[in-house]
């Protein structure tokens, strides 16, 4: 049976991926925004909309930046309980065994999707809003359950939580 990596050194690495994330879509977010204000953006005529575009795309990716650092501040401020008796929830470090092999979740309030490689182990950043998320809510160690996932039945079993 695998051992589970350290849960706050799980959440640190998912910070530095949504950091790292937030600084890739400021820097877009800023070229495009002096993309769409450049002198060369002005409109030749009244049917040319680039800079009306361009500026569009710059409100876009600016939103998405202050979504990640949204993002970040739920991570960061994530409780980091113990779930090795209690049901599972945000905060939870999982070892499952899933159709008998073993994988890593950490569910977390935003980075859903991610893989993180965390002491020598993969980890599978879930948010509670997933399906397999919201399959785990409430599950203790030992409780196994099946979910269908992409068109197929799989069996999960709960081995061990922190």
């Amino acid at each position: 049976m695998s051992s589970l990596p350290d849960k706050v050194a799980v959440r640190d690495a998912l910070v530095a991926r949504l950091q790292a994330e937030a600084a890739k879509a400021r820097d877009t977010a800023n070229a495009t925004r002096a993309e769409a204000t450049h002198e060369e953006a002005r409109p030749e005529n009244d049917k040319d909309t680039r800079a009306l575009e361009q500026t569009y795309l710059a409100r876009g990716q600016a939103m998405r930046v202050e979504e990640l650092e949204e993002a970040l501040v739920r991570v960061r401020t994530l409780p980091l309980d113990d779930f090795s008796d209690r049901p599972l929830g945000p905060g939870a470090l999982v070892l499952c065994a899933v159709d008998d092999e073993e994988r890593i979740f950490f569910v977390a309030p935003a980075g859903g999707g991610e893989k993180l490689e965390v002491g020598g182990a993969v980890v599978h950043v879930l948010t509670a809003a997933s399906p397999v998320g919201r399959a785990l809510a409430g599950k203790r160690v030992d409780d196994d359950f099946e979910l269908r996932v992409a068109g197929r039945v799989r069996d999960y079993e709960v081995l061990e939580a922190r």
